[in-house]
């Protein structure tokens, strides 16, 4: 049996869950199983259905309903004993990489992190992940009896093979110790596309010269349907929220498209958006770094490129509408 852990929000489920059933449905047809969720005060069983999970267990608890590591491991580590589970998947998200040791402790498991694709060998069960913040690959070879995996974001993608779905009901046994610390409240963007669920991202550097100029950038992320991001300077400078702020030190980004314009390239950037698919770099400066990471590149001045582009891109959506 596999189970994967579906993350939500607001009662809806997050596209990376949706990723963690379907690279869950794929271990499961390796190894002749079938897929079991866990949905904690989540969506529609259907939803999880399209992508491969046969049955769900839903767990519906107003004291989860603000997330809580230690209570969530414990809600899996059940639901994995329950279902006799050799295999339990998880997201890579910044929750489930806080989840998913106290979920490896509890079911005495191996887990490995930032795994890009299905197993390469059942037998032996090996996993090919990355390491030193995406620079390289490694074969892990997990040889314990339960197996615990962290997916990569947007490694697997979603894959739809849909199956017959039940749903039960499912009431772990919540330790009270869990709830020692509680969150008071939750402060959020709701108009904007997060860093973490967005396939494209648009980001900027100081090369923007200041704060007043960043609605070009916004404009930009509104027609691509992006998110707004931006280096550590800019974030350091106050031009914009330490939640755009990405790189080692910052949010890391998996998108399938990251624009970075006049943005240099330093070293610790890099590292935190190595996995993006696609790169992007705007830049007025030919030498910047950045450029030898980048799949595209355009030396330009932005003030001149990104006007231009919005407005090409406004047209072509216009006439492809």
């Amino acid at each position: 049996m596999v189970i994967v852990y579906t993350e939500s929000e607001e009662g809806k489920f997050k596209k990376i869950a949706l990723e963690a059933v379907s690279y869950a449905k794929g271990i499961a047809d390796m190894i002749g199983t079938s897929v079991t969720a866990v949905s904690i005060n989540g969506g529609s069983p259907d939803d999880l259905g399209v992508y491969g999970a046969s049955k769900v267990l839903e767990v519906t608890d107003d004291s989860l309903q603000s997330f809580n590591a230690e209570a969530y491991a414990d809600v899996i580590s059940q639901a994995a004993k329950k279902e006799g589970a050799s295999v339990v998947i998880l997201t890579s998200s910044a929750n489930s990489k806080f989840l998913a040791p106290f979920v490896a402790v509890n079911l005495e498991a191996g887990y490995v992190a930032n795994v890009t694709q299905l197993p390469t060998s059942t037998s032996p069960f090996s996993v090919k992940h990355s390491v030193f913040t995406n620079k390289a690959f490694s074969i892990t070879e997990m040889t314990t009896e339960t197996k615990v995996i962290g997916l990569a974001k947007n490694a697997y993608g979603l894959k739809e093979n849909s199956v017959e779905v039940t749903a039960d009901g499912f009431a772990p046994e919540l330790n009270p110790n869990d709830f020692d610390m509680k969150v008071v409240s939750v402060d959020k963007a709701t108009d904007k596309v997060t860093i973490a669920d967005a396939e494209i991202v648009v980001s900027a550097g100081r090369g923007l010269k200041g704060p007043e100029n960043w609605g070009m950038i916004e404009e930009l992320a509104e027609i691509l349907g992006a998110a707004t991001a931006c280096s550590k300077p800019v974030s350091d400078m106050g031009w914009r929220s330490h939640g755009e702020h990405v790189g080692q030190t910052g949010k890391p980004v998996a998108s399938n498209l990251y624009i970075a314009i006049g943005i240099s390239g330093a070293i610790q950037h890099l590292a935190g958006i190595n996995s993006s698919k696609i790169k992007v770099v705007i830049n007025s400066d030919p030498e910047a770094p950045f450029f030898k990471a980048a799949d595209y590149g355009i030396v330009g001045d932005a003030f001149e490129v990104i006007p231009q582009l919005n407005e090409k891109l406004k047209a072509f959506k216009a006439q492809n509408a």
